[in-house]
């Protein structure tokens, strides 16, 4: 382009000839097109300018009123009112003159400026806008690393990933492991460590953004959190996504024998409605069956426990009653706790959850399991929340209180102990009736009341007017099912497992006879908290689906009259050799537990004796798997001294020491001392009562 006139342009080609072109058809045509041509922004970047410290901004906000003054003669621009100084007049003074004119006025003013520094100014402002007349000196990227060696911070990076699951260490440690890595990488005295102060400030700049100092249990929660951007769960469903977890309650409770020692909790929340569905409070050892017994809990109407105020039954509740009367006749004389069916459960990577039985248990009730990432607790955030708002709520007005560590625990919190197993969690029942389903929740809002926090009693009584009400009656089979499951042979001994042999004359069609089933073993069926009789699926024509069930009790359970659980039995077989064939070994084992039993209740025995004896009673008697307290007239309770799922019409003597599905307390019930039934038994002779016997939801469900 040679030159450019009002409405044409005149062009010169490579050969030297001239050609002069309207604008129109220039522009027009196909094959023109600008190159080079700076892109101006119409809008400067003022946020970028804020970041500016005062004094460059003001400095480039005065160059911008220069240069519009150079250009347009005024300097704020075109749209200015008046008229413009004489030596910046378009009008009279070229363009150059008024570039010497401002470098003029700027050397005069204090500030020595050169023509040529104007017209820079002029086409950096063409190019970037106000953008362009900053200082940018100050617009250079500060490394909070400062002029660090670039293999220090090399070396310090991977020494603080490799500390991330270590314990805890101070600034000094991290300076030696860094100084040893970069002596093995590039030699001995090679790269230099920067000074004390410098190498800890580095370290923070490092750290601290990634979560790399701190506890070690911050440094593992975050490593196990999941990358943002984080998206909030929505749940419009009751039981459509339901989480499980256990923990260690922050409490002393008081074993048989004294023993006290801090039970552990298991709870089942349902998200939507914020609901803890089910609980299941025992000593340390909780199993796969126990989450079992949440899934049954979860189904099935919560019963009025004695001595519970009349306030805490449902048809006093928010909840629509009578409409969920007429169809689960269940629910009269329930307790107000919502009765949820779970679609999807969410569980960490504890073997209590992805064992097999508790995922068979899953599947045979329709229920997905979930499982969250290993180490992740923010992926069930809500679980972990209601646990810290149940030590908050509730746990901390407990006497034997411990606090969340030792370093806020009492002087003698172990002594302070005063409720029985069976005692606190009769209390934390009730407190869930009462205390957690009738408080309000910040994250419960109603759609149609946005402003209005809502308690679980109330967003389960909102959300089941829209989603409805299906009742899921739990039969004899369904308890079975829910138990932990192996698969054995029928030998001509009987069924063997873990050094226990259960016989019955019901297994004598088919002892060595393969099963049906593709791997030919049987299904059997086991209580991991009353491990003296097991129950294996066995043809029979005549039950439904060509199958029933036969109670099979251990062949020493007669020798062992004091109830023990699977966590006593493996005490027993590590402290006793063997020293004979496998049927004396087992004698030898029954024995020894019998001892065990003996000596711990009379006060005898190491500690560690008593622990495991207590544990055991407390699991088949306090913490029975099936077992809540209800009232009941002492006729009724009198005839019901018959093993609940031994229906065979034999004459073996019926296992009444099964904890787990025992329907009257053994002697070694501390029921007596709980606050709740203190009253009711009062003139009843002790230790049997019978008036108050064990809520048994498998002779509920037959009576269904």
């Amino acid at each position: 382009m040679a030159a450019l006139s009002a409405n044409q342009v005149r062009l010169i080609a490579e050969g030297g000839e001239l050609a002069a072109v309207l604008l129109s058809l220039l522009f027009a045509d196909a094959g023109f097109e600008v190159l080079d041509a700076p892109a101006a922004p119409r809008v400067p970047p003022l946020g970028l300018l804020e970041s500016l410290p005062q004094a460059v901004r003001e400095r480039a906000l005065a160059w911008e009123r220069h240069v519009r003054e150079v250009e347009t003669g005024r300097p704020c621009g075109l749209g200015s009112v008046g008229a413009p100084r004489q030596e910046y007049a378009p009008d009279a003074r070229t363009l150059a003159q008024r570039e010497e004119a401002k470098a003029a006025e700027l050397t005069a003013a204090g500030m020595p400026t050169s023509a040529v520094t104007v017209r820079r100014m002029r086409t950096r402002y063409r190019q970037e806008g106000v953008w362009g007349l900053v200082d940018h000196r100050a617009t250079r990227p500060q490394s909070a690393l400062g002029r660090t060696d670039e293999r220090v911070v090399t070396a310090l990076r991977e020494v603080l990933e490799a500390g991330r699951e270590r314990s805890r260490g101070t600034l000094g440690r991290l300076r030696v492991y860094t100084e040893r890595l970069l002596d093995e990488r590039h030699g001995v005295g090679v790269v230099p460590l920067p000074s004390s102060a410098t190498f800890n400030r580095l370290v923070h700049a490092l750290a601290d953004g990634g979560g790399l100092l701190g506890s070690a249990r911050q440094r593992r929660w975050r490593s196990a959190r999941p990358a943002p951007p984080f998206v909030p769960t929505t749940v419009m469903a009751p039981g459509e996504l339901v989480m499980m977890d256990s923990t260690v309650l922050d409490a002393f409770v008081v074993l048989d024998d004294g023993v006290v020692e801090r039970p552990e909790l298991t709870i089942a929340l349902d998200v939507a409605t914020r609901t803890i569905c089910a609980a299941v409070l025992r000593a340390k050892g909780t199993r796969s069956v126990d989450a079992a017994q949440l899934l049954a809990q979860m189904m099935v109407p919560a019963p009025m426990r004695p001595g519970w105020a009349e306030g805490l039954a449902m048809e006093h509740s928010v909840v629509p009653y009578e409409r969920l009367l007429s169809v689960d006749a269940r629910l009269e004389g329930a307790a107000a706790r919502p009765v949820i069916t779970p679609q999807t459960i969410v569980v960490d990577q504890g073997n209590v959850f992805i064992s097999s039985s508790f995922i068979a248990a899953c599947e045979s009730l329709g229920i997905s399991v979930q499982p969250a990432p290993p180490g992740n607790g923010p992926a069930k955030g809500h679980v972990e929340r209601t646990f810290s708002s149940i030590n908050t709520l509730f746990v901390q007005h407990v006497a034997a209180y411990t606090a969340s560590h030792t370093g806020e625990r009492g002087k003698d919190a172990a002594g302070e102990a005063v409720w029985t197993l069976a005692q606190l969690a009769e209390m934390f029942q009730e407190w869930i009736i009462c205390g957690w389903q009738e408080r309000e929740h910040d994250g419960l809002r109603h759609p149609m009341m946005p402003r209005c926090a809502l308690s679980p009693n109330e967003m389960w009584a909102a959300l089941i007017a829209v989603c409805g009400y299906v009742p899921v009656p739990l039969g004899r089979e369904d308890y079975i099912e829910l138990m932990p499951l192996k698969r054995q042979k029928i030998n001509d001994y009987g069924i063997r497992i873990d050094y226990r042999t259960y016989d019955h004359k019901a297994l004598n069609p088919y002892r060595g006879e393969r099963s049906p089933a593709a791997d030919g073993l049987w299904e059997i069926h086991y209580n991991p908290h009353a491990p003296c009789q097991v129950w294996a699926r066995l043809p029979r024509p005549d039950q439904p689906g060509g199958y029933g069930w036969e109670a099979v009790p251990w062949i020493h359970h007669t020798l062992v009259s004091a109830p023990f659980t699977d966590f006593t039995w493996q005490h027993i077989k590590r402290t006793v050799a063997r020293r004979a064939d496998r049927a004396q070994h087992e004698h030898d084992l029954a024995l020894a537990l019998r001892d065990l039993l003996e000596r711990a209740a009379a006060g005898h025995g190491t500690r560690r004796e008593k622990v495991v004896a207590a544990r055991a009673r407390t699991a088949a008697t306090d913490g029975a798997v099936w077992g809540i307290l209800y009232e009941q007239p002492e006729a009724e309770a009198d005839e019901r001294g018959e093993d609940a799922f031994d229906d065979s019409e034999d004459d073996e003597e019926p296992l009444a020491n099964d904890g787990a599905l025992s329907i009257r307390p053994t002697e070694h019930t501390p029921l007596s001392d709980s606050p709740t039934g203190a009253a009711q038994e009062a003139d009843v002779p002790a230790p049997r009562r019978a008036q108050v016997t064990v809520y048994d939801p498998l002779e509920e469900s037959l009576r269904w």
